[in-house]
């Protein structure tokens, strides 16, 4: 099943709606830090209510050891950014790929953009800077979970050719 990889958080209700919606996807997640808050912070906490104890969370120290337990799994890093060209619903997503999302105010740098496999970008209106960094999350990663079959309660939704669903 994906994950979802948090590049440096910076605002804590956004990261305590993410872990929400992981737990209730069922999704892990990576957080690499530093973040820029105290991870026990109580934002974190009412934003995610009572499912951040729920959620499966994984702590990284830096974006090395991070990496080296991405290469352990054997997984594709996925990156999620506004400079990249390709929309994310033209993608084909794959059960062990790490969804990596940036920080709210300074997205990844260059290093870490240069070690995904993939860039992807969420289409929006011209003129826009981006979209609330949890709603991506849960875009993206709902299209991976379809694509992938892994949606609680079904397998994928196959593309109906013919018309009807």
């Amino acid at each position: 099943m994906p994950r979802i990889a948090l590049y440096q958080p910076d605002i804590p209700h956004n990261t305590g709606a993410i872990l929400r919606f992981a737990a209730c996807m069922g999704v892990d997640v990576d957080i690499i830090e530093p973040a820029g808050f105290d991870l026990s912070d109580r934002g974190l906490k009412r934003a995610g209510m009572d499912y951040v104890e729920r959620a499966a969370l994984r702590r990284h120290i830096s974006f090395e050891s991070f990496e080296i337990f991405r290469a352990e799994q054997g997984s594709r890093l996925v990156l999620l950014s506004t400079k990249a060209a390709i929309p994310y619903t033209d993608f084909a997503f794959r059960p062990d790929d790490i969804l990596l999302f940036g920080r709210e105010s300074a997205g990844v740098p260059p290093s870490v953009h240069e070690r995904a496999e993939a860039r992807l970008i969420v289409p929006m209106r011209p003129g826009l800077r981006s979209i609330n960094l949890a709603m991506t999350v849960a875009m993206v990663t709902g299209e991976a979970l379809r694509q992938t079959g892994g949606l609680p309660g079904g397998p994928a939704v196959e593309e109906d050719t013919h018309g009807t669903a």
